[in-house]
């Protein structure tokens, strides 16, 4: 009689379970930011624009190379999902697992987002953050993941047994995203970095959210190491205590602020070149 495999505790379990682990990407040489290079431009930058971003909406935003933008939660606690663009080739775009494999599961002040392959080069670099004291809670959450995708509609239809909802975080970034005039939207709409979306994994592995603690005047700001036209969700599931896609949670709008630099005020910062792999393949 055939009998499946490994059915059997193998006696070199505990040995095995106690290899010790290793980073699967050593950063000790990724070029760090210079966070004072940073600090000397935002002082004389001029701020040029505002977006507000609707509850239940998306909006599109650009900004220029060399300049800043800054998410703010203006009226009540509010999460969002940010996209991220090359302003000259929307093609290269935010690479939230390369960002997660550099830099960890959440993102702090002076961690980068990353575009995709082949370019492979920091888009923006997180300068600043009115809640970087909120650390790791008691159930392992944290703030401003790159580990899930966006709420969806596809997802929802699947777990509500057909439902048809149109302000999920995707559909959001999707028609925002057309609406700047970028042809093939929804193909280009990617994995997110959920601004202020406090989240972890349950002891089963599980990915979990709880109630956001941002408030009204929190912000993330960024300095944009390339020209970014960038999108963002402010997510219907309002601060993420509850749940996805309805119009149950309560919901707030977000605010995005853009500001631009005088080239005089950016020495010492060197735009990022595209990635220097020669791309053969071993062709």
């Amino acid at each position: 009689m055939h009998r499946p495999f490994h059915l059997e505790t193998p006696a070199d379990a505990d040995a095995r379970r106690a290899v010790a682990p290793v980073l699967c990407y050593p950063t000790g040489t990724l070029p760090v930011p210079d966070l004072a290079v940073y600090a000397n431009a935002r002082e004389r930058a001029q701020r040029i624009g505002a977006v507000t971003v609707p509850a239940r909406e998306g909006r599109a935003f650009r900004v220029p190379a060399g300049g800043f933008f800054r998410i703010t939660c203006t009226e009540g606690p509010q999460v969002g999902d940010l996209n991220l663009f090359s302003a000259a080739d929307p093609q290269e775009r935010f690479y939230s697992g390369k960002t997660r494999a550099l830099h960890g599961t959440h993102l702090r002040v002076g961690d980068r987002m990353w575009s995709v392959f082949p370019w492979l080069r920091p888009m923006a670099t997180l300068v600043a953050d009115t809640l970087g004291w909120y650390g790791t809670d008691p159930y392992g959450g944290r703030v401003h993941d790159v580990i899930g995708t966006r709420c969806d509609p596809y997802t929802h239809w699947l777990l509500s047994g057909g439902g048809q909802y149109h302000h999920c975080c995707h559909s959001n970034l999707t028609r925002a995203l057309g609406d700047a005039g970028v042809e093939g939207a929804e193909a280009l709409v990617h994995d997110v970095l959920n601004v202020f979306m406090c989240t972890g994994f349950t002891e089963t592995g599980q990915y979990f959210m709880k109630a956001s603690p941002v408030r009204p005047g929190d912000y993330l700001e960024f300095f944009a190491e390339i020209e970014l036209l960038g999108v963002l969700s402010a997510c219907p599931g309002g601060d993420c205590s509850a749940e996805h896609s309805s119009d149950a949670a309560a919901c707030h709008p977000l605010e995005v602020e853009i500001w631009e630099t005088p080239a005089e005020a950016l020495a010492g910062w060197v735009p990022p070149v595209a990635n220097g792999y020669d791309r053969t393949h071993g062709r």
